[in-house]
């Protein structure tokens, strides 16, 4: 990524994104501005259906806004080409998602392995990384088990792990404990707060639990279309 000292590393830029349904129109994200530093951790909340994940894909690169730009570290992602915005995500991007999105047909490691080859890490280097960061989550024992035999909330500290394995500058996490108990929940909260935390990320988390977001530098909410801080529009 170009480095850009001067400026924050994530600017949000004037987005909007309109979705289509017939000749209906629906605005979900009206003018977003802000900015967001390197290493802040910040919780987007609101209601459900209000556009919270088509943010987040759009900070990804998942999606296109309607107008706007999404610059991260100097690089505005929404104007590269689709290749160019695969190859941002799976270099600087980690996504951690409430259903795991584990593929089932790879063991627990051949799932951190995974973007480590993409990625054209050595083999060695890629399994120290994912061993290493399978012992910090508590599951380097359980390297060669399939997502299958694991509970929901050992699933989920894979998939953090995973998230972090290639050492991405962000971290965008949707919901990742809506799938979870209480208890798992709270463990997995704490494990991605301190990995976050130590691998230097900045992390964007949405979630409707305001206990969650407590746990961050900022929290924002979005309501019609704009970013709301206490009360008042900020963003």
């Amino acid at each position: 990524m170009e480095n850009n000292s001067a400026a924050a590393f994530i600017q949000l830029k004037n987005l909007t994104r309109i979705y289509h349904q017939g000749e209906r129109q629906q605005l979900v994200l009206d003018g977003i501005c802000g900015e967001i530093q390197r290493g802040e951790a910040v919780a987007l909340l609101g209601r459900s259906g209000c556009g919270k994940s088509t943010l987040l894909n759009l900070i990804g690169g998942i999606d296109r806004p309607d107008a706007g730009d999404v610059v991260i570290n100097g690089s505005c992602i929404n104007r590269m080409d689709e290749h160019g915005r695969t190859l941002f995500r799976r270099r600087h991007i980690g996504f951690i998602y409430q259903f795991f999105n584990l593929i089932p047909t790879l063991t627990v490691v051949e799932n951190l392995l995974l973007p480590l080859e993409l990625n054209g890490w050595d083999l060695a280097e890629g399994r120290r990384r994912s061993m290493a960061l399978l012992e910090e989550v508590g599951l380097a024992q359980r390297e060669a088990s399939y997502p299958d035999q694991l509970s929901g909330g050992e699933q989920q500290r894979v998939a953090v792990a995973r998230a972090l394995v290639h050492r991405p500058a962000l971290v965008l996490a949707d919901e990742p404990t809506g799938n979870l108990d209480a208890e798992s929940g709270q463990q997995v909260l704490e494990l991605l707060d301190r990995l976050v935390r130590d691998e230097q990320c900045t992390l964007i988390m949405v979630t409707h639990s305001q206990v969650v977001a407590a746990r961050t530098d900022r929290t924002f909410s979005l309501k019609q279309g704009r970013l709301v801080s206490d009360g008042e529009m900020v963003w």
